[in-house]
């Protein structure tokens, strides 16, 4: 098994990360934060919005059943990746959509995807950045809508890709 990690932030971290879960090739999940210039951040500091850092999901994925790309397809699809300054009804820069790539590889085939994304008229605000650092969230957070029988409320499945 060859286990690569994305760092995804697509607006709330609940509602990406019940998507990434359903995906075949994803190992394990965590929610949290990147981003940012404040050390050990919570969920209270992170909501002002004022430390810099992005709600995001932690996504372990077995690379040797779908690649990285086909993670990054269905980030795309799971979210509104065009919203400036939020995804759906959740605004504020910490719900931005963002793509912390880990390897030069990750970074070209994020690039591969927002060009296609564009060349089919899209107008892609998700951010392109290299990774720094991840810090875990409160364990309230984690598994969120499978913990409370919850269903996403600003991420919906739209097929993008062919």
């Amino acid at each position: 098994m060859k286990i690569e990690t994305a760092i995804l932030a697509s607006g709330c971290f609940w509602g990406t990360e019940y998507f990434m879960k359903k995906h075949s090739a994803v190992i394990s999940t965590e929610v949290g934060y990147c981003g940012g210039k404040t050390e050990n951040p919570t969920y209270e500091d992170v909501c002002t919005g004022n430390t810099g850092h992005a709600e995001v999901v932690k996504v372990d994925f077995d690379a040797d059943k779908k690649d990285f790309e086909d993670v990054l397809k269905l980030f795309f699809e799971t979210h509104d990746f065009t919203q400036i300054g939020g995804v759906g009804p959740d605004i504020g820069d910490q719900y931005r959509s963002e793509i912390f790539y880990i390897s030069n590889e990750h970074k070209i085939i994020a690039e591969k995807l927002i060009n296609n994304l564009t060349e089919k008229g899209f107008k892609v605000a998700t951010k392109l950045t290299p990774y720094s650092k991840f810090w875990k969230a409160e364990k309230k957070h984690q598994d969120y809508y499978y913990n409370t029988g919850g269903s996403p409320y600003c991420h919906i499945y739209k097929k993008i890709f062919d």
